[in-house]
């Protein structure tokens, strides 16, 4: 994977977060990359729970300053960034005062989904891409882990269809059984179909429960990795009838080959 350049995508990645499934494989598969000698960047939100003194983030002045707009509201777009002791590895916060200046990830203090986590979605997705936009960066690769990452490839193959920059660029997502009970906003749907997705290639969101988010997920990405090994029977299924290239669970011990291999047979 030599000088491949491959932009990892993330709800959450270790150390800035607790670890879990999808915020160890969002540092392993990075490194793994690194390590080969391909080119990569990592992006994940800027959660209040994030300690910026400790991981000595700092705000990216000439990225920050653009607005985005979410269902007909301009927000904001903060660019923080840090660096991962002893990799060499540069690590992308994406934030805003409205959306992740909290004191917890997806939940509150009561363990109840944030009302706006579908609008943090959104904003998250549009805020990396405008980001790499910015850097003048061409990933041929973008890996998305974690469903608060899932609407990337909903807004690459749709919102950002015509950007000459992604011409050539593959997506991969990594499903995981760290997921939500219950649904997100019912107006989900229709905040992303204010942003000129068609309505028939997103109607898994009139329900956005975790699987059904899921789902709109693989449909739009070019490839599928199954990154938990008790995945439900009813999204495993999905994704081997889905038609798309797709890697089923590799343990931690073996999955540098087998990512490696999958990324340059099925994908690029």
């Amino acid at each position: 994977m030599k000088d491949k350049k491959i932009l990892y995508v993330s709800s959450e990645v270790v150390p800035y977060l607790a670890e879990n499934e999808v915020s160890l494989m969002s540092y392993d598969a990075p490194k793994m990359i690194n390590d080969q000698g391909g080119q990569i960047r990592i992006f994940m939100p800027r959660y209040g729970n994030i300690n910026e003194r400790r991981h000595q983030l700092h705000e990216v002045i000439r990225l920050s300053g653009m607005n985005l707009v979410v269902n007909d509201l301009d927000m904001p777009l903060i660019i923080k960034v840090a660096s991962i002791p002893k990799e060499r590895i540069q690590v992308y916060f994406i934030d805003n005062e409205e959306y992740f200046k909290r004191k917890y990830t997806f939940f509150d203090e009561s363990g109840k989904l944030y009302p706006d986590n579908d609008e943090r979605a959104i904003f998250f997705a549009k805020g990396v891409v405008e980001t790499v936009k910015k850097l003048n960066w061409v990933p041929d690769i973008i890996h998305v882990h974690g469903w608060m990452a899932a609407m990337l490839p909903i807004y690459m193959k749709h919102f950002y269809k015509n950007e000459a920059l992604f011409s050539e660029t593959k997506i991969v997502t990594s499903v995981y059984s760290e997921s939500f009970e219950g649904t997100l906003d019912s107006e989900m749907i229709n905040k992303v179909k204010f942003d000129n997705v068609p309505l028939e290639s997103i109607l898994d969101l009139e329900v956005p429960n975790y699987e059904n988010i899921i789902k709109a997920t693989i449909k739009h990405s070019d490839a599928v990795i199954i990154g938990s090994e008790n995945l439900s029977p009813s999204l495993t299924k999905f994704i081997e009838t889905s038609g798309k290239p797709f890697l089923p669970f590799q343990s931690k011990e073996v999955f540098a080959e087998a990512y490696t291999n999958f990324y340059k047979n099925e994908v690029l």
